[in-house]
C-alpha cells in the first residue's frame, strides 16, 4: 500500500565524495516524488578547473566561493519556504567544512571558519539523509569515465583523502535520519529495478540510522 505524500521525508538531501552519484540520484528521486530539485552549482566556481591543477594554490579561493555561492542559495531557499513543500537536494551545508578540513592548511582553516561563522544561515536539519558510499578506486573509474575535461586524471590520494572524510563524518553524524547506501556494484541512473528498490527504501524512511546494500542481479552487466 503507498503511503500518503505527508508521510514522505519533504526535504531529502543526498551526499558523498565525488563521483559516487549523489546528483543524478537526487535529480531522478525529485522527479519520482515531485519534489523541487536543488542542485549544488560546482560549475560555476571560477577556481575549480585551477584547483584541479595546483591543489594547494588554489584551495582557499575554491572553499570561500563555495562557502558564499552554498550559503546564499540556502538562505534565498528557506526564504522562498521551498523546503516545507519537498525538495531533493545534491548536498548539505556541513559538506563545505569536511573539504575544507581537507584541503586548506592550518591557518588557512582558521581564516575560512571566521568566514563560515558570518555567512552560515541555520537550517532545519533534513527529514533524511541518503548517504552514497564507494571506494576510492570505483569513484576513480567513475570520474574518469563521465569525462569532465579537467577532471579525466583525478588523484587516487585525493580521493582517499575525501572518501575518509566522509565516512569518519557520517559515523558520528545524528541530526537526520540517515541512509547508508554502497554503491560500488550499483548504478542507480542506469538500473530501474535498482532504483525502485531504493525509492522505496526513501518513501518508508524512519527514524535512526539504516543501510541498504542492494546487489546487482546475476548476469547483469554493471
Amino acid at each position: 500500500m503507498r503511503r500518503a505524500k505527508t508521510d514522505i521525508p519533504s526535504r531529502i538531501v543526498v551526499e558523498g565524495p565525488i563521483g559516487v552519484g549523489k546528483t543524478a540520484l537526487a535529480l531522478r528521486l525529485a522527479r519520482s516524488l515531485d519534489y523541487e530539485a536543488v542542485q549544488e552549482r560546482a560549475r560555476d566556481n571560477p577556481f575549480l578547473e585551477r584547483f584541479h591543477r595546483s591543489r594547494r594554490r588554489y584551495a582557499l579561493p575554491l572553499q570561500l566561493f563555495f562557502l558564499v555561492q552554498r550559503t546564499e542559495q540556502l538562505s534565498r531557499l528557506r526564504q522562498e519556504n521551498l523546503f516545507r513543500a519537498g525538495s531533493v537536494a545534491d548536498y548539505m551545508l556541513e559538506k563545505d567544512d569536511l573539504f575544507a578540513r581537507v584541503n586548506l592548511d592550518e591557518d588557512e582553516y582558521r581564516l575560512y571558519r571566521q568566514v563560515y561563522a558570518k555567512l552560515a544561515v541555520p537550517m532545519p536539519p533534513p527529514d533524511l539523509v541518503v548517504y552514497l558510499q564507494a571506494p576510492a578506486g570505483v569513484l576513480l573509474q567513475r570520474i574518469r569515465g563521465r569525462g569532465r575535461g579537467f577532471e579525466t586524471d583525478p588523484d587516487a590520494g585525493y580521493l582517499e583523502q575525501l572518501v575518509d572524510a566522509y565516512t569518519n563524518f557520517f559515523h558520528t553524524y545524528a541530526a537526520a535520519p540517515l541512509l547508508v547506501i554502497n554503491v560500488a556494484q550499483i548504478n542507480f541512473s542506469d538500473s530501474d529495478e535498482d532504483y525502485k528498490m531504493l525509492l522505496e527504501q526513501v518513501v518508508r524512511a524512519r527514524p535512526g540510522r539504516h543501510f541498504f546494500n542492494p546487489l546487482p542481479f546475476v548476469g547483469e552487466q554493471r
